[in-house]
């Protein structure tokens, strides 16, 4: 059996009908491209999650001062003075799932160089606060503890605040003032860009906590704990344990209700990116019924093409021709529709998602994997809908095709 010869005459046929082919083909292209693009778009929001979740800290612990509900009425942060230091010495000592923690004071504040003033937000920490959080240094050296010790007037600053205030100038050993505050900038923080909740994580300035405490708030109290746990596992069972500590060191009777919160934004994160899979999934398969349409499509035109070449095949089995041959030939016809589509869909699919990487701002990632099951499935989906046209075709008796009119 001349396989070429049947190959050559399968195009031959499918180029007799360029239109019809060529809808044929568009159903299985735009298949192929829907599911690619939702992979890659699937894959590029995960990835911006993923990134929320990293941004978060590493094996975040978060204890806020005020309960949620005090004597009937709900507490916040700011002047609640129920944490101190001495809660976060004991939760560091006593504490084995916790490796490290960091007293935060926080608030806002206008802050003013030479000419130029902006009014952002600023926290006191302990030098700790860089590794639990993640944040790395991208200029300067961060302060230490020696800083901390002494109440020195010293600070890092968000990318944000550098271009507000500096511009292109290098902000490393300038003064800035918070109020009437003379600080030195000793760094520049690497850029986190924006939270889960849509704030700008880079408008913000570091600093001592001792320093915020005595020279900017003048309270002895810490509006939080940042905690960091010795693995991701065992986050909420440190969560529990410091709710226990701090019950015990605040007594706390049974009946009474906590005076701070344990936060855990890593489960809402978390919960985020399962919903952005579930939807990835879902989306890949209504992306998939379209694939199925191209097939009944290609099973539709190549049924419409057995019925209108009846005699053609009647008088190719009456030279010779075999039922293998007849059914090669037409199940090769819509393999090939298949394949030319698969191709175009991938082709369409990266550029599409190329495109909608720019429009979004994100950057996309085209899987490999995606575009392999794509045309694994394309293939596929020629065989399985071309075969009972093919076979079909091949089972015509010749004498009655060679009567078809």
């Amino acid at each position: 059996m001349n396989y070429l010869a049947l190959l050559a005459a399968s195009v031959w046929a499918l180029l007799r009908n360029k239109l019809r082919s060529l809808l044929t083909v568009l159903g299985i292209t735009i298949g192929i491209a829907a599911v690619i693009c939702v992979v890659a778009i699937g894959k590029a929001g995960q990835a911006r999650v993923e990134q929320q979740l990293n941004n978060l800290g590493d094996n975040f612990v978060w204890i806020e001062a005020g309960g949620r509900a005090v004597n009937g009425v709900r507490t916040g942060t700011h002047g609640t003075p129920t944490l101190t230091l001495g809660d976060a010495l004991a939760i560091k000592n006593q504490i084995p799932m916790i490796k490290s923690v960091s007293p935060n004071v926080d608030g806002s504040i206008q802050v003013i160089y030479a000419n130029q003033n902006w009014f952002t937000s600023y926290r006191g920490v302990s030098p700790e606060y860089f590794d639990i959080k993640r944040w790395g240094i991208d200029q300067g050296a961060a302060f230490t503890k020696d800083d901390v010790d002494r109440s020195a007037a010293v600070c890092a600053i968000g990318r944000t605040v550098r271009d507000q205030l500096f511009g292109p100038e290098d902000p490393i050993g300038k003064v800035i003032r918070l109020r009437s505050l003379p600080v030195k900038v000793v760094a520049v923080l690497s850029p986190k860009g924006l939270a889960i909740s849509g704030q700008d994580q880079d408008d913000t300035i570091l600093l001592p906590y001792t320093t915020v405490q005595k020279k900017l708030k003048g309270v002895t109290w810490l509006d939080d704990i940042l905690c960091s746990a010795v693995s991701p596992d065992v986050v909420k069972l440190a969560g529990q344990q410091t709710a226990a500590l701090l019950r015990d060191r605040h007594h706390l009777r049974p009946e009474e209700n906590d005076d701070f919160n344990i936060r855990n934004p890593e489960d809402i994160i978390k919960a985020q990116l399962e919903a952005s899979r579930t939807l990835t999934l879902l989306l890949v398969a209504i992306a998939s019924i379209s694939l199925i349409v191209g097939g009944i499509g290609i099973m539709n035109v190549m049924l419409v093409s057995v019925t209108e070449r009846t005699r053609e095949i009647g008088v190719r089995v009456s030279v010779g021709a075999t039922e293998e041959a007849i059914q090669i030939q037409f199940l090769a016809e819509s393999v090939i529709l298949s394949l030319v589509g698969g191709v175009a869909g991938m082709v369409a699919g990266v550029v599409g998602s190329f495109f909608v990487g720019r429009a979004l701002n994100w950057p996309m990632e085209i899987s490999l994997k995606a575009v392999l099951l794509a045309a694994l499935f394309s293939i596929a989906v020629g065989v399985f809908f071309g075969y009972y046209p093919a076979r079909k075709a091949s089972l015509l008796d010749p004498i009655e095709a060679l009567r078809y009119e």
